[in-house]
């Protein structure tokens, strides 16, 4: 009887082992080829068509059936940049405040407060972007921006232009307000993590709590940092309502912070439905396929280099 029992209980165990590697694949290996498979067949058309020229073209004109995608890809790539750079500071100060600095009452109101502002709706961050942000930006944030960097030999040029409040520079901002809730939980629960032993014997070395954190807490930690910012990261590139509200939708390569530009997921959202020839709408198919490569890119990027810190660390 227990040998029966035991044998049940073993081909039970291994059912199950099966069905959740089975799972896994799934969700990790079978779904993204599947998208792929779909992005790579409606896209065919634009492919054969245009090429790899696609990607450096800036000329995206439905009328005369000529598209190119440049525009949208470097869109995207510098509002997620300079997001992450506001944001990765940022959330790290953020997590440092809440685990090692803030008294024990004032922690979970805070860790709450962060939570929270990751619950709020895009198009709620949109719209007060629009109609708050956006304002000041214009008028208080960009003129002083321009009259202080300016005149810089390097640095000016990236304030040239009109301030408008809708350009590159107010989409950033947005996005990483949109995307720092996200780093900092990751990075505190990280933080939290670290054994009190090691934090106690630099302590006792004599080390101050700025050392701890510096050389301690932080290099401990690095691969959840590393972790957070690739979470924000998809986040950013994915983002559509947003920055709808406040790029400006201009299908050019922004020079300056100042300049209205778009990003691939806002081309999708306002022209899918405008799509009337086969070329127009495989075109749009072009770039869903290219944000898609980007994202899985970026990906594979940020975790090869994740495994390089940890080999040289370990």
């Amino acid at each position: 009887m227990h040998t029966v029992a035991g044998l049940g209980k073993k081909l039970l165990d291994r059912t199950l082992a099966l069905l959740l590697a089975l799972c896994s694949l799934g969700v990790g290996l079978l779904f993204p080829l599947l998208v792929l498979t779909v992005l790579v067949k409606e896209a065919r058309l634009a492919i054969n068509t245009f090429g790899l020229s696609f990607l450096v073209n800036t000329t995206w004109d439905p009328v005369a059936q000529q598209f190119g995608g440049a525009t949208m890809v470097v869109g995207t790539l510098l509002s997620t940049f300079l997001s992450l750079l506001i944001a990765v500071p940022v959330a790290i100060g953020v997590a440092i405040f809440q685990t090692e600095m803030a008294p024990r009452w004032l922690r979970p109101i805070t860790a709450s407060l962060v939570e929270l502002l990751a619950s709020i709706p895009s198009i709620v961050y949109g719209m007060w972007g629009f109609l708050v942000l956006a304002p000041i930006m214009a008028q208080k944030v960009e003129p002083f921006l321009q009259k202080s960097l300016g005149q810089l030999p390097l640095v000016g040029k990236l304030f040239d232009g009109t301030p408008t409040g809708i350009d590159l520079l107010t989409t950033s901002v947005i996005l990483s307000l949109m995307i720092m809730p996200f780093m900092a939980s990751v990075i505190k629960d990280a933080f939290q993590m670290v054994p009190p032993v090691m934090k106690e014997s630099a302590y006792a070395m004599g080390a101050t709590r700025w050392e701890v954190i510096r050389k301690v807490v932080m290099p401990y930690t690095m691969s959840a940092m590393v972790g957070g910012a690739i979470l924000a990261t998809g986040r950013a590139l994915g983002e559509t309502m947003a920055v709808a509200f406040l790029a400006g939708n201009t299908p050019q390569i922004p020079r300056s912070l100042l300049d209205s530009f778009t990003t691939i997921t806002v081309a999708l959202a306002n022209q899918f439905t405008e799509a009337d020839t086969d070329l127009y709408l495989s075109s749009l198919y072009y770039l869903s396929l290219l944000l898609f490569l980007v994202s899985i890119t970026l990906l594979a990027v940020s975790k090869y280099l994740l495994a390089r810190f940890e080999g040289r660390t370990s």
